[in-house]
């Protein structure tokens, strides 16, 4: 639980407290004051009156300030629900995703696989989850052809470890048409991702 989660739940509290003293009884205060301070003068009920309202509206406005701080947690935080469904739609659209690769091997269309799936992510993360505060921390060993993620949330407590490999897939293969718009010479060799998401890290 975060900090602002905390301090709303505080906030709940706080109002709930306000609530029950609205509802303490009359005589009930009248006895407890008589105890503390026998010779102060009775207090009219106008005034039991006036302080259960202003119990009241403290706590109305408590509990609204809460339930907004609780909306503004869940915009700015992701939770462990919001990070498995990302993760797992974001692989799921990966698996089979095309590409072709430079003279080096390299993949054109992105730089890494590590920028490339954080950034499925956090495009699965639906209207409540927020546009960050998601780590895609590779995994030692990590290969192009074979690489391993452990994937993060801010706010969430949930590890999801994502696996991506590249395979060979010479259908995808391009050749740019050449200078003078006839057949190329040169042909960048097609890939296809095969990617998977398990609970836990990796």
């Amino acid at each position: 639980m975060d900090a602002l989660t905390k301090l709303n739940v505080l906030g709940v509290v706080l109002s709930a407290v306000l609530v029950a003293m609205a509802c303490v009884k009359t005589d009930r205060v009248r006895a407890w004051r008589a105890n503390l301070n026998p010779s102060a003068p009775e207090l009219p009920g106008s005034a039991f009156v006036a302080a259960r309202l202003i119990f009241l509206g403290l706590a109305s406005i408590g509990v609204y300030t809460s339930v907004q701080g609780f909306n503004v947690s869940d915009d700015v935080s992701w939770s462990d629900g919001e990070l498995t469904t990302a993760v797992r739609q974001a692989t799921d659209e990966l698996d089979g995703f095309t590409f072709q690769a430079d003279d080096g091997g390299n993949p054109l269309p992105f730089t890494d696989y590590a920028s490339l799936l954080k950034d499925k992510v956090i495009q699965h993360g639906g209207g409540d989850a927020p546009e960050y505060g998601v780590t895609t921390e590779p995994a030692e060993g990590n290969t192009l052809d074979d690489a391993f993620f452990t994937v993060t949330g801010d706010g969430a407590d949930r590890a999801l470890c994502a696996h991506i490999k590249r395979i060979r897939s010479e259908k995808d293969d391009y050749s740019p048409p050449g200078i003078a718009g006839g057949e190329g010479t040169l042909t960048y060799p097609g890939y296809r991702l095969a990617a998977s998401a398990r609970d836990g890290e990796c």
